[in-house]
């Protein structure tokens, strides 16, 4: 009876009975894939299984994980092995929804990568299915276990800055080129463009899918969703009024999306966000590559990377901060504490620091970014019937 009870326990737990360790398994092992397979082999979890539609990565992929580990090019494969616990997705963002949702309903707990979605729709099935299976989903939006950003958050919650009514935010630096490189082995074209509208092979797409509104919205999109989901832990914020977004041209050759762009976001809380992407800026150390300033009735609060610091109101011209921290090469630890996080909510079930429905407000501002800047006019959201007008 108690090898029985202990059984049950260990499965409802998403942890492998049998060696108390968690089994993980891989979908997408391109770099960030490979990065998180290190991360959670250094942490105890046994990769023991990895999929990926392009042969060079799927075996990049299979040289990292455990010993033994089973290869898969197609993930629904890979979701058959009732022995996985949880999966890491790590996949162009317009799989995210398709394979998120088979996840959790083969009973799998999920580490996905930001942002959530390609689209708003596809976020809120998202959502309703991770409720409805009641399974483990945290983003991969690592500055919430960051330390740095935990200490901001407390010292923003203290009221010592004051009446927020404007943030301002960038992230500055240079994307030169387009991958233009030919296959150098086996693609899957058809799995990898999943639900996205069916073309020939083609490779500058397949290795520059962040390019091309088919798969993603873009830079914009990629690096927004880590401010925008900071931003909002910091002002308590879920879903926006209406957001603004215009652009100047795209200037990588081959590309669709402009790497130089900026979004207007309106808040039920009565303030401003101001998000500028500039990615044919000069090149920057990354401690000095992105800025959030939150612009209070009382100081004005600096957060960084990997800095924070407090401004009280002065007519000094050289403005001197009350305090501040500078922490610079600590960034990695963020991605790590993730790391540990959510193993720790696979073992107890308790919920993780960024949750689905964190992620898909966030979500909801990507999207309605995206539909701005090609529609050209200001988009609102309807919270009543979950669409933009």
């Amino acid at each position: 009876m108690f090898r029985r009870n202990f059984l049950v326990a260990a499965g409802s737990a998403g942890v492998s009975a049998q060696t108390n360790r968690i089994r993980l398994g891989i979908i997408g092992a391109g770099g960030r894939g490979r990065y998180l397979t290190s991360q959670f082999k250094e942490h105890g979890a046994m990769v023991t299984a990895v999929c990926d539609v392009y042969e060079p990565n799927l075996q990049r992929g299979l040289r990292l994980a455990s010993a033994g580990a089973s290869g898969h090019v197609d993930y629904r494969r890979l979701l058959e092995d009732k022995s996985i616990d949880a999966v890491v997705i790590a996949t162009p963002d317009h799989l995210h929804a398709s394979m998120l949702i088979a996840a959790v309903e083969a009973g799998k707990d999920v580490y996905i990568e930001k942002p959530l979605a390609r689209t708003i729709e596809e976020g809120f099935r998202m959502v309703e299915a991770v409720r409805r299976t009641k399974r483990i989903v945290q983003l991969g939006t690592q500055r919430r276990s960051y330390e740095l950003y935990q200490e901001a958050k407390r010292l923003i919650d203290t009221g010592a800055i004051g009446n927020v009514r404007l943030v301002t935010a960038h992230w500055l630096n240079r994307w030169e080129t387009l991958q233009n490189t030919p296959l150098q082995g086996k693609l899957d074209w058809d799995l990898f463009l999943g639900p996205a509208p069916k073309r020939p092979v083609d490779a500058v797409r397949y290795f520059n899918w962040l390019q091309f509104y088919d798969y993603s919205g873009g830079l914009l999109i990629g690096q927004a969703a880590h401010i925008v989901d900071g931003i909002h832990w910091m002002m308590n914020s879920t879903y926006p009024l209406a957001v603004t977004c215009g652009a100047g041209r795209a200037n990588l050759a081959g590309g669709e999306i402009p790497e130089t762009s900026s979004m207007i976001v309106e808040y039920p809380e009565n303030y401003l966000l101001v998000f500028t992407l500039g990615y044919q800026a000069m090149r920057y150390n990354q401690f000095n590559d992105q800025m959030q300033q939150f612009h209070g009735s009382k100081a004005r609060f600096d957060l960084g990377r990997e800095s924070w610091a407090v401004y009280p109101q002065s007519t000094a011209v050289d403005m001197k901060p009350s305090r501040e921290r500078r922490a610079p090469g600590t960034f990695e630890s963020a991605s790590r504490a993730h790391v540990v996080s959510f193993l720790e909510c696979v073992r107890t079930r308790r919920e993780p620091v960024a949750t689905v429905e964190m992620g898909q407000s966030t979500n909801v501002v990507l999207g309605m970014a995206v539909s701005s800047l090609r529609s050209g006019r200001r988009v609102t959201w309807d919270a009543a019937a979950r669409q933009m007008r």
